[in-house]
This record gives structure tokens, sequence and C-alpha cells, in this order.
């Protein structure tokens, strides 16, 4: 595919916008910086100054450092505040109000639909199957309700949040491939530093209408940072940039970021990582024989779904414990569901004796 067709996918009156130019947007080399309206001494609270001027926009070593941990290009990249942020920019700037689709297949993360409301974007629903050992996603069903339903976008997490099932990067690519000039597929992989599989950034050097989303919430455990990063063809990231608010990435939480990217803190995530892959493990064999538990699904998350014969008194169970577990009833699908994210050993012990006492409370 060409540069222009993924050019296409973006509203008639925004490919040529040129957005807010600000006072950081331009290259300029100087000592006294008087351009932009900001005060000439540090805050009393901030006795180094890190916050008195205003921030890259994108910044450069960021950048840099993302574009080697998620293996693409710096040009590839767009840095926001959290996922949310390229979510919404991406509806707004793709889909005409009132016309194109956003397909997403619950249940799911509920921003997909969020931004299509606000956007006033038509919703199509592809519920994911309940296989008896998984909540899959209809890669036909998916395609289908796309091209039907003049989709400009279709979100497919991976690791899906909150089943925990993956997309194989097969079936990404026949979707794809299916809406090639007609829709952008937008990989969210807000939890693929805990799957099995390789990323979808491996599909973008062939499919230009591929997204992939990142973040440093989960594993990198800088939720608070919010850093949250998409990967895409160039030009888009172009017209996304112009989209984006003029100071996206305050400073003090890209230095947080810098260090978070230097080689130990890596090491250290990677421990982690390996570690909440083994707990997960470890508490989904154990919740299968737990009492009261209908059945856990497998996860590629640091999460289990599971479900209950009676998810209110083992969710009001567990939070007399002091655990705060994810209601997720209110899902399509999941009346009877929890979502449970992988914590340290203590605290998956604490979730596992919680749901063993009932039993012996009964």
């Amino acid at each position: 595919m060409s540069a222009d067709t993924v050019l296409s996918l973006v509203r008639d009156d925004l490919r040529a916008f040129a957005g807010y130019s600000s006072a950081r947007s331009s290259a300029l080399v100087g000592d006294v910086w008087l351009n932009a309206n900001e005060s000439a001494w540090s805050n009393p609270a901030d006795a180094q100054g890190i916050a008195r001027r205003y921030p890259e926009p994108q910044p450069q070593a960021l950048r840099t450092q993302l574009a080697a941990l998620y293996g693409c290009s710096a040009d590839q990249l767009l840095i926001g505040r959290g996922s949310d942020e390229a979510i919404d920019l991406l509806v707004r700037a793709l889909c005409q109000p009132g016309r194109d689709a956003v397909l997403v297949t619950p249940p799911v993360f509920g921003m997909y639909a969020v931004c299509a409301r606000l956007q006033n974007a038509p919703l199509l629903e592809v519920p994911l199957c309940d296989s008896g050992d998984a909540l899959v996603a209809d890669i036909d069903a998916i395609i289908a309700a796309a091209l039907s339903g003049n989709a400009k976008l279709v979100f497919l997490c991976t690791p899906s949040n909150p089943a925990g099932s993956s997309i194989a990067l097969s079936d990404i690519e026949r979707v794809a491939q299916a809406l090639k000039g007609r829709a952008l597929v937008v990989v969210d992989e807000a939890y693929g530093e805990y799957a099995d599989q390789a990323s979808a950034t491996t599909l973008l050097s062939r499919y230009d209408n591929v997204a992939v989303l990142r973040t440093l919430s989960k594993a990198h455990a800088l939720a608070a940072a919010r850093i949250g990063t998409l990967i895409a063809a160039p030009t888009l990231i172009q017209v996304l940039r112009r989209c984006q608010a003029p100071y996206p990435v305050p400073a003090p939480c890209t230095a947080l970021a810098l260090a978070a990217l230097d080689s130990d803190a890596l090491a250290v995530t990677d421990a982690r990582v390996a570690q909440v892959k083994a707990e997960r493990d470890r508490l989904y064999q154990a919740l299968q024989q737990a009492p009261g538990v209908l059945r856990a699904y497998p996860s590629q998350g640091n999460y289990l779904l599971a479900r209950f014969e009676d998810a209110q008194a083992a969710f009001d169970a567990l939070l007399a414990a002091g655990v705060v577990v994810r209601d997720q009833r209110a899902a399509p699908q999941l009346h009877d569901a929890l979502r449970i994210t992988i914590g340290s050993p203590e605290q998956n012990d604490r979730v596992l004796q919680v749901l063993t006492a009932r039993r012996a409370a009964a």
C-alpha cells in the first residue's frame, strides 16, 4: 500500500489541517527564552525549575527510547496521555460524525465506545464468542460487519481486556488485507508484554492500515505518568500530531519514563513480567478448583476473568478482606464474572484464602 492510501482514511477536512503551532514547535536556539510567556522564575515548590517551561511536544529522547523498545522507527511514533488519547485522536481524525463507524468486540475495553459516542460515530459490535475454553474474536464476522457497516476504525484488543485471549497475527493480517483502503485496523497491545506472540508492529511494513497501541502503564508500572504510544504509518502520525493538544507529555513524566527505560530498569521489568506470568498460571489453576468458581479463563494479560456461582458474594467477601477486584457483571456476556489482576504472590494468596474460606463458612 502507498502512503497515500492510509491518508485517504483521514477525514477530508483534516488531511491538510495545520493544527496549532506552539512555541516549542520550531527548532529555535537561544539562551534567553521570551517567546512563550513563561515565568522568568521557578515556582518555590519546583527548586530545580523542571516545570517552569513548556515541554517538547514529542520529546525526541523518549521517542528514540520507545522506538528501540517497540522495534519501530521514531517517525512511526506518537506519544500521548496514555492509550486513551491515541484512541480519541484516531476516532476524531478518521470518523466523519454520523457516517464513519467504529467496530469493537465486546466485552472489551470501554474507551473505544466512549470515544465513538463523543464523536457521534456509529458503533458496530461483533461480540466475542465463548468457546467454553476462551472468549475469542470472530474474524469472519468482524470483516463482514466492517465492510457492510462502513467501519473506518476496527479495534482489536489483544490480549483482550477483560477476556485475556489473544488474536493470532495471521488473523490480524487477514482483517487488514480485507479492509485495506477501507478501514484502519487498530491493534491494542496494552498487555502485550505478558503475551506469548509477537507484536502486530511486525505487520506495519506490509500494511499501512494497521496501527498498534502500546503503553507504559501496565508492565512498566507507570500508570500515573500517562505515557501511551501509537505506532503507525508516518503520514498518519503526522496528521494525528497536528490534531493533538500542544503539549501532551509533561516534562516530569518524560524524565520518569526515560529512567524506566534504561537497561537496569528494563531488566527488573522483564523479571517482574516473568513473575506475573508464573503467578497467573498458578492462580488460574487454583481458581478452577476454588469453591463457587464456575470457570476461569486462561489469559495472556496480567489478569484473569472468572465466572462465579454468586459473583456478588465473592466480590463482597474479597472486599471485606481488603481485596478490590473488577466487577464485570455489567459487561455483555459477563453477568456472573469478576476480573482479578495478578498481584504479588502474597496478594494472590489472600484472594485464594478468601475464596476458600467461603466454603468453610458455608
